[in-house]
């Protein structure tokens, strides 16, 4: 049997073993850390369990899509339940929004909390869905590569509407022009930070990102967000796929411009296939230092990173759901400090995720408190002045807006900044979605999933094509997995 060897397992990576796996390959995953799911993992303090990494489910159909291709019900091993409400939205001068999921209600609720017409937000929401209409067959299940993509009647219709994407415009600009309420436009800018960007430079053609979320809806994964991860882990095992913990890849192996395998400390392990699932800055400086880089796009500009705070709050706060978002007074300066000043802003926008108000994560009359802010990578700044000022930042903003004060609450606290995020996931700077999209193609321009110099090398995960998040790298491993010849 043909052996495929997957370096690192993230969501790309485990999706890309199975899928592996359905095609006929022995598959072996190779993973520094002790543990699968890469930045999906989990952990526990004192009586408190926080999921350490994403935290926001949608396109719950991909996850499926992995236990379908082995005939198994994935109800049977993977529970999901819908949010009604998609986030919480609070304002400094008092104004809140709870986003519904249904179209409908969203719509009349932010007609009263925004007083915006009724027909403006639906043409935007329809202009949003048309641009995820015409890209989405090409860019989300397609390699953007391979000529073959562009030889199809879907693409010529999308690019004789090329006008209708927005690529002209900024995201902000294309909101702007169609909502006079500033709180409105912030609320659609946030979705700019679902690929590590700026509303500010990503072009308008990623206002189609709230569709997404509207469309398909929010989930809530009974167990927690790690357990997308876990459950697709103990697939992979009843399949046969053999993970490697604890075994840091050290070198992509190839000869006569064709892998033969891989290199760790253990040895040898020979492959016919090899598929990394590691950033590619790092896949080409530290696993194929011998062959040439593409150095114009591993030079592209670098997604933000996070700064995160776990806080096991003992007390409960009735006014906040799953997702809840303080918003920054000054949103355009806070992208400045983050892409131009590479710094924190001293009014961050701040997110609270709480998973104790799905399941059973913190003890009772107490809260598991997720709390991240935007951050820039790591570029060598101290970070230990960063987080001390950020804290008393956060708890500033937060106690303000509603009127707390909540480190009388915090019982226990960890954090992670983008020094951690880089060690932990091999994350150049501790971005977290690869490259930014600040620039008007570069969403289009990212590295393909295949190596045009080496046969049998490929790529998939959120440093690659089509992009960061949950979604996007399991198209990614979809993708990747079209590329390679069944055994």
């Amino acid at each position: 049997m043909a052996k495929a060897i997957v370096i690192g397992s993230g969501i790309g990576g485990l999706a890309i073993a199975l899928r592996m796996r359905k095609k006929g390959y022995d598959v072996e995953v190779y993973e520094t850390n002790a543990y699968a799911g890469g930045k999906m993992h989990a952990f526990e303090k004192g009586n408190y369990r926080f999921d350490a990494g994403p935290s926001l489910f949608t396109m719950p159909h991909l996850v499926n899509e992995l236990f379908q291709l082995f005939c198994i019900d994935p109800t049977n091993h993977f529970r999901y339940k819908p949010k009604e409400i998609i986030c919480n939205y609070f304002w400094e001068d008092g104004t809140t929004f709870s986003a519904m999921a249904d179209t409908d209600q969203f719509i009349e609720k932010a007609v009263k909390a925004f007083s915006t017409p009724p027909g403006i937000l639906r043409s935007y929401l329809f202009k949003n869905q048309q641009k995820y209409n015409l890209t989405a067959g090409i860019f989300l299940t397609k390699s953007l590569h391979k000529w073959s993509t562009y030889f199809s009647a879907e693409t010529m219709k999308s690019i004789a509407q090329l006008y209708k994407l927005d690529l002209s415009r900024t995201m902000n600009e294309v909101n702007e022009k169609h909502f006079s309420n500033p709180h409105l436009v912030q609320l659609f800018n946030r979705y700019a930070t679902y690929n590590g960007s700026s509303p500010y430079k990503t072009p308008g053609i990623m206002s189609m990102i709230p569709h997404l979320e509207m469309h398909f809806g929010t989930f809530y994964p009974e167990g927690g967000m790690h357990s997308i991860s876990q459950s697709l882990y103990r697939l992979a095992l009843d399949q046969g796929i053999q993970f490697r913990f604890n075994h840091r890849v050290e070198a992509i192996l190839h000869k006569d411009k064709r892998v033969v395998g891989v290199e760790t400390k253990a040895g040898i392990h020979d492959a016919t296939v090899v598929v990394s699932n590691m950033d590619i800055f790092s896949t080409y400086t530290k696993l194929l230092a011998d062959v040439p880089s593409p150095v114009k796009i591993l030079k592209q500009e670098r997604s933000s990173s996070a700064l995160i705070f776990y806080w096991g709050v003992r007390k409960e706060f009735p006014q906040l759901d799953l997702h809840n978002i303080f918003f920054s007074g000054d949103y355009e300066q806070e992208f400045k400090h983050i892409f131009a000043y590479r710094d924190l802003y001293d009014d961050p926008t701040v997110y609270i995720n709480v998973t104790a108000k799905e399941d059973k994560h913190a003890p009772e009359g107490c809260e598991n408190w997720f709390v991240m802010i935007n951050a820039p990578g790591n570029f060598g700044q101290d970070w230990e002045k960063l987080k001390k000022d950020a804290r008393r930042n956060i708890l500033t903003k937060i106690n303000r807006m509603l009127n707390v004060k909540l480190e009388e609450f915090i019982e226990v606290e960890e954090v992670l900044d983008p020094v951690g995020i880089e060690a932990n996931t091999s994350s150049h700077r501790g971005s977290l979605y690869g490259t930014s999209s600040n620039s008007r193609f570069s969403a289009f321009l990212r590295h393909p999933n295949f190596s045009g110099l080496l046969k049998n090398l490929y790529f998939c995960g959120g440093s690659v094509h089509p992009g960061g998040g949950i979604p996007l790298c399991l198209l990614s491993a979809k993708i990747t997995a079209d590329l390679i010849p069944e055994v």
